[in-house]
């Protein structure tokens, strides 16, 4: 008998993860969720791997345009993670945002540390969630520290005590 959600969400917030803005573009409608399902999957080529709730409208978005952006949020963007993670916020999300069209046609946000410009590669069936793996068409770096999530609140990484970073 498999555990129950409260004992695998619990077990998963175990799991420190780095905290990122999946975006989406179909036609001209534009759409984000909060993500820490992310992952790299292969050097070549290059893909990335992203789980999305069946239910959400970025993931519909993913299957229609054919495309995604994984914006990895820099530490400073905790509000922009909290606002994409909002179902409350889910229609004004992209309102006053810094952002730019991909090759692919993904929306990218500016002030990520890294931005993966992702066209949809496959598409697995995994419970109430999908999996996507994206071939990373495109990269753009910026420097910064990461935004890390663990046990249900945001940290920050210690630098080591030479000043050199985590």
């Amino acid at each position: 008998m498999p555990i129950g959600e409260e004992e695998f969400k619990r077990s998963m917030g175990a799991w420190p993860s780095g905290v990122t803005i999946v975006t989406s573009r179909s036609g001209d409608d534009v759409h984000g969720m909060t993500v820490s399902d992310f992952t790299g999957a292969s050097l070549s080529p290059p893909l990335a791997v992203i789980l999305c709730h069946r239910e959400s409208i970025t993931t519909g978005m993913i299957a229609e345009g054919k495309c995604f952006g994984v914006n990895i949020l820099a530490a400073s963007q905790q509000e922009l993670s909290n606002r994409f993670a909002s179902k409350k916020l889910e229609h004004v999300r992209f309102e006053g945002l810094d952002y730019e069209m991909a090759e692919t046609g993904a929306p990218l946000i500016r002030g990520a540390i890294a931005n993966l410009d992702c066209s949809l590669h496959a598409t697995h069936e995994a419970g109430d969630h999908l999996i996507y793996v994206g071939l990373i068409e495109a990269v753009r770096f910026h420097e910064g520290d990461p935004l890390v999530y663990w046990n249900a609140s945001y940290r920050a990484l210690e630098a080591k005590a030479d000043g050199s970073g985590p």
